[in-house]
C-alpha cells in the first residue's frame, strides 16, 4: 500500500513504544510532520522485535533541541538529534533530507525537503517505508511492503547510483538478504558485485562493524560470507579469506548468533570459525587490520593455534575403537590450555559437523560429543599444566637440580609422567622421579 492507512493487523504489529509516540506527538503538535522510519518499521512488518525506533521529521535540529529538554547532538551536520526519554533511552530524530553530493561514503545533505524525498535517498525499498504513529498511516512509495512479501532486497531507484552514493550499501544488502533469508534482486546484485572493488574506500572500522553485525544478527552467517565471496567483496576487503572453504561457511551456520542464547561469547566463537582456514598468525593479522580489540585478536589466534596442535590427533583418535584415552585428553588440554580447551573443541566439533553435512569423512557426532564431555571434566579436574604439579622450581632447586634449561626439562618430564597417571602428582613421588631424571 502507498500512502494508505495500515490494515488492522499491521496496526498491532506496528506498535512503537509509548515514548516514541510521545516524541512524535510533541513534534506534530508543534507543527512538524513526523514519521517512524527505518529498520524498526521493516522489522515490525516482518513480525520481528526491534528496540531502536527512529523518527524523521520536518523539524530542524534546532527545533528538536528547543522542543525537548534532554537531547544529544548525535549528528547535527546530518540533521540527527538524539532525544532521551524518561528511561534514558535515546531515540534518533532526523530532519527530512536529501543528498546533494557524496564521495561513496560521506554525503552532503540538504534539509527542507519532503518525506518522499527523504525516503528516496534510502538504500533499499524494505528500508524506505514510513509509519505515522499518531494516525496509523503507512507511506511506501517504492513498494517496500511488496518486496517484504516477495522476500527480496531491492535498491531504491537505480541500484548502481545507490551503491556509488555509499559503498557500505553493498555489505548491507548482503547482510539483510542473509538475515531474513531474502534474495537480492538481480540488478541490485549486479550493482553489489560491481561495487566490490570500491569497498576498499570504506574505513576498516566500518568493515569491522559490518562483520560484527553479521556475527550478531544473522542466523546463517555462512550464507552472508558466501555472498561476500561470490560478489568479490571478500577478496577486496579480506584478501586472505578470498578462497574461504565451504567447510568454514557451513561451520558458521552451525554456530547460532549470540542473541539466540543471550551468550555474547558466541560472537567470538563465530569469529574463530570464520578465521579457521587461516593459521593463528594470519588470523591475528587480518583481525588487527580490521581494528578488532587486541584481546579478541589474541583469543582467536590462540584458539586456532590450539586446534592446529591437536586437531589431527583428535580426528585420528575419534576414529579409533574406544576413542581417545584419558591420558590423551589430558595432553590435549595441556597443549591448548584449560581455559581455551572448550573453545578449541567447539571449533573442532563444528568443523567436523560441517564436513559431515558436506558429505566429507569426519568423526561421528556421538564420538565427538562424548570426547568433548570427557575433556571438559578432565581439563578442570586433573593436572594438565606445569603449574598443576605438586612441586615447582623452588622444590627442585632445594633437591639439587640446577636452574636453567635442565630444570625446565625435568619439569616437562614430570608433567608427562603425571599426564599418564594423575595419582603420581604428589610431592614425594615427583621429587623421587626428579632425582632419577636429574641424575641422568
Amino acid at each position: 500500500m502507498t500512502g494508505a492507512r495500515a490494515a488492522g493487523h499491521d496496526r498491532v504489529r506496528l506498535a512503537p513504544p509509548d515514548t516514541v509516540v510521545e516524541i512524535a506527538r510533541v513534534l506534530t503538535e508543534a507543527g512538524f510532520e513526523t514519521w517512524c522510519v527505518g529498520g524498526a518499521v521493516r522489522d515490525a512488518l516482518l513480525g520481528e522485535a526491534h528496540l531502536d525506533w527512529d523518527l524523521a521529521t520536518a523539524a530542524t535540529p534546532a527545533d528538536v533541541r528547543r522542543l525537548f529538554r534532554r537531547t544529544v547532538p548525535v549528528g547535527i551536520e546530518f540533521g540527527t538529534v538524539g532525544v532521551l526519554d524518561p528511561g534514558n533511552a535515546m531515540h534518533e530524530v532526523t530532519t527530512f533530507r536529501r543528498d546533494v553530493k557524496t564521495d561513496g561514503r560521506h554525503a552532503e545533505v540538504e534539509f527542507g525537503v519532503s518525506l518522499d524525498d527523504d525516503l528516496a535517498r534510502r538504500d533499499f525499498t524494505i528500508n524506505a517505508i514510513a509509519y505515522n504513529p499518531l494516525g496509523g498511516e503507512l507511506r511506501d512509495p517504492f513498494g517496500g511492503q511488496r518486496d517484504l512479501e516477495a522476500r527480496v532486497v531491492r535498491a531504491v531507484g537505480d541500484p548502481e547510483a545507490r551503491m556509488r552514493e555509499d559503498r557500505l550499501r553493498a555489505l548491507r544488502a548482503i547482510r539483510f538478504a542473509a538475515r531474513f533469508g531474502f534474495e537480492i534482486e538481480s540488478a541490485t546484485w549486479r550493482a553489489v558485485a560491481d561495487s566490490a572493488p570500491f569497498t576498499t574506500r570504506l574505513s576498516r572500522e566500518r568493515v569491522k562493524q559490518e562483520i560484527e553485525k553479521t556475527m550478531q544478527q544473522v542466523r546463517y552467517a555462512g550464507r552472508a560470507i558466501a555472498l561476500w565471496r561470490e560478489s568479490g567483496v571478500l577478496a577486496a576487503l579480506i584478501p586472505t579469506l578470498a578462497n574461504v572453504t565451504d567447510v568454514t561457511l557451513r561451520s558458521l551456520d552451525l554456530l547460532p548468533p549470540p542473541a539466540a542464547h543471550r551468550k555474547p561469547d558466541r560472537e567470538v566463537q563465530r569469529l574463530v570459525a570464520l578465521m579457521a582456514d587461516l593459521g593463528g598468525r594470519d588470523a591475528e593479522r587480518a583481525l588487527h587490520d580490521l581494528r578488532f580489540p587486541n584481546k579478541t585478536v589474541s583469543w582467536v589466534g590462540s584458539v586456532l593455534r590450539g586446534w592446529a596442535v591437536i586437531g589431527d590427533d583428535v580426528r585420528r583418535a575419534l576414529g579409533e575403537l574406544g576413542g581417545p584415552t584419558d591420558a590423551a585428553l589430558r595432553r590435549w588440554a595441556g597443549a591448548t590450555g584449560r581455559t581455551r580447551a572448550r573453545a578449541v573443541w567447539r571449533l573442532g566439533a563444528v568443523r567436523f559437523g560441517a564436513e559431515r553435512q558436506l558429505g566429507q569423512p569426519a568423526p561421528p557426532a556421538s564420538a565427538v560429543a562424548s570426547a568433548y564431555r570427557r575433556e571438559m571434566r578432565i581439563a578442570f579436574r586433573d593436572p594438565v599444566e606445569i603449574g598443576d604439579l605438586a612441586v615447582d622450581g623452588v622444590d627442585l632447586l632445594a633437591a639439587g637440580i640446577a636452574p636453567g634449561p635442565g630444570m625446565k626439562a625435568v619439569l616437562e618430564h614430570l608433567l608427562d609422567y603425571v599426564l599418564e597417571n594423575p595419582t603420581r602428582n604428589t610431592r614425594d613421588a615427583l621429587l623421587a622421579r626428579a632425582a632419577i631424571v636429574g641424575s641422568r
